[in-house]
């Protein structure tokens, strides 16, 4: 999976994208946890306390923003997909949209 980081992100991750291997069944919720994992400093921009999604955080499979997918962020995504992380700042808050484009 590639997982291609933006704005401030970027500083965080150190690349502007990196590669890594998920397990088969791997969930949206997981992926956001091993990249939490792989960068800790990222764990206030995605997780909540509760190391939840945070409500804020928007997720596209596909195009399709998990919010309006039957299973959410339970969601299974596939090794092949291709994972965008950008911030969508506006107002003042802070928030974060991750991309998925599975193909």
């Amino acid at each position: 999976m590639i997982i291609k980081f933006y704005s401030t992100l970027r500083n965080i991750a150190g690349a502007k994208a990196v590669e890594i291997n998920i397990p088969n069944g791997t969930t949206i919720q997981q992926l956001a946890t091993k990249i939490v994992e792989l960068y800790p400093n990222m764990r206030r921009d995605l997780l909540d306390d509760n190391g939840k999604i945070h409500g804020h955080v928007h997720i596209f499979v596909d195009g399709l923003d998990v919010l309006f997918l039957s299973n959410n962020t339970s969601e299974i995504i596939s090794n092949d997909s291709v994972v965008d992380v950008f911030h969508a700042i506006g107002g003042g808050n802070y928030h974060i949209n991750i991309v998925v484009c599975l193909g």
